[in-house]
């Protein structure tokens, strides 16, 4: 990290390998580095690599507590009145709910039902979560 902290792309890379770990706490290592001083929400290639790499890590994002669905809907809620567009594309992960168990399908209904239950939600992530909702 200090050798390449000027470097966007790099840290980008740290931000996303991070999240890619197969650690059982990779939710809570999110969770953390999102709070790192070098992660902003207002950079979309930031967000992308932090929260799109950790639904992409399939232990972390459909871990049975279902924390993984509910790190993302938090995400889409803060993030869609700063930047709508980014924050509708961090959907679709939740959207794939009917490849899995009666369980995780039910967690992933419940996050895209919380995001579309937000007052002044955007077009583009009202559309999206209502899509995913249909499965």
């Amino acid at each position: 990290y200090q050798r390449y902290r000027d470097n966007p792309l790099v840290l980008d890379k740290w931000f996303q390998v991070q999240a890619w770990s197969l650690r059982p706490d990779a939710v809570d290592a999110v969770k953390e580095l999102a709070q790192h001083p070098d992660f902003t929400l207002a950079n979309p290639n930031r967000v992308r690599s932090l929260y799109g790499a950790l639904a992409g890590n399939q232990a972390a994002f459909h871990q049975v507590d279902g924390a993984g669905y509910k790190l993302i809907a938090d995400l889409v809620i803060a993030l869609d009145p700063k930047n709508p567009q980014t924050s509708a594309k961090m959907i679709p992960p939740l959207g794939r709910w009917k490849r899995f168990d009666e369980g995780r399908q039910a967690m992933m209904k419940a996050q895209l039902e919380r995001i579309l239950a937000q007052p002044g939600l955007s077009r583009d992530v009202t559309e999206q979560a209502s899509k995913s909702l249909l499965g």
